[in-house]
């Protein structure tokens, strides 16, 4: 006998990447980023009085609305502040997507999707990529054949690390007529130069909100803390209806707004991961281990039949250095390593070269 709704019953929960204890262990696993969080972050903390933890957290976490605002040159009425990027993701479903309803994403994708669309009993649709990891044609006239409610798209890719352009995105929110969601958990470490900000279509299409999360660019994977951006009539119910009551907590918010505050601190790491990711990618492919070019802080590696992805996975966890390995199609023969420092990525290198 169960007591679980049945769509609970059936579903799969999901596996996030290991967490061992220990210094000694190389996590290359779980897209962290490599440097710690910056001098205001630490400033910040020493200065939280302990006595302030018996009141509850401002309820809109208004402070750091406006330095998110700020920083993106919206209105705070479009920021709205969430317990890590994940319950974006669920308040999104929760307001805008019922029972039965269709949430397409492509396949592959990030893996927590299907959880919570399952949560929702909304039916998940994928749709797989091109050959080349490439976006399926004719994209959003298959998301409205499926008259689907919500679609999300990576951007970076995950696990491939690719970027779309925003005039892409523009094309996709113009002729979808359901909400498009773009989540941009990795979009800190795009290369410059490539001018991508795709945040001013929230004021060009009604429907289109954007996923950013402090765990990736800012060094606060432990904090849990994200928000999503998006225009006022989108972000209003969310924000008034369906989120939890004080649904991010004091010390969180304090240490989130002095991050985002201190992004010249946080650029700099974002370039010593894109200086390490180019370096990681020439070392690898000296091994025969080719990755997709990648505008993420991981790379999607192919590794050769012999020893195999799922082999040297193992082989590299027995020396203390995790990285991520997925029983999916067309990732069997890859592997995800997320850019270390300099260090653990030679130590990688160092032990792929005695493994192959």
């Amino acid at each position: 006998m169960t007591f679980e709704r049945p769509n609970i019953e059936e579903m799969k929960g999901y596996m996030p990447g290991e967490q061992p204890p220990g210094s000694d262990v190389v996590k290359l696993n779980t897209n962290e980023n490599p440097y710690p969080p910056g001098p205001n972050v630490a400033q910040c903390l020493t200065h939280i009085a302990v006595d302030s933890l018996r009141r509850y957290p401002p309820p809109l976490a208004n402070d750091f609305r406006l330095a998110a605002a700020t920083r993106h040159q919206v209105a705070p009425e479009n920021i709205i502040p969430t317990n890590g990027g994940d319950e974006f993701l669920r308040l999104v479903m929760t307001t805008f997507v019922g029972a039965g309803d269709i949430i397409a994403v492509t396949k592959p994708s990030y893996s927590l999707y299907p959880v919570l669309a399952g949560i929702q009993d909304s039916a998940l649709v994928e749709i797989p990529l091109e050959d080349d990891w490439s976006m399926p044609k004719n994209f959003a006239a298959k998301l409205n054949q499926l008259n689907a409610k919500l679609a999300i798209i990576v951007n970076p890719h995950a696990p491939t690390g690719s970027v779309l352009d925003s005039s892409y995105l523009a094309e996709i929110a113009h002729e979808f007529n359901g909400v498009l969601l773009i989540d941009e958990a990795y979009v800190d470490f795009i290369d410059p130069e490539l001018n991508y900000n795709s945040i001013p279509l929230i004021n060009q299409f009604p429907n289109i909100l954007f996923l950013r999360t402090m765990s990736k660019g800012y060094s606060l994977a432990g904090l849990r803390f994200g928000y999503g951006i998006g225009p006022s009539q989108l972000i209003s119910p969310m924000m008034y209806k369906t989120r939890d009551s004080y649904n991010t907590d004091f010390i969180a918010q304090k240490l989130a707004t002095a991050a985002i505050l201190d992004t010249t601190y946080a650029q700099d790491t974002w370039q010593k991961v894109r200086a390490s990711r180019q370096q990681l990618a020439e070392d690898l492919a000296h091994l025969g281990i080719s990755s997709l070019p990648s505008q993420a802080n991981f790379l999607l590696c192919e590794i050769p039949q012999i020893p195999g992805a799922q082999t040297l996975y193992q082989s590299l966890k027995m020396q203390n250095i995790l990285v991520r390995y997925f029983d999916q199609d067309r990732l069997r023969d890859k592997l995800r390593i997320s850019i270390g420092n300099n260090q653990e990525n030679q130590r990688l290198v160092s032990a792929i070269s005695q493994l192959l």
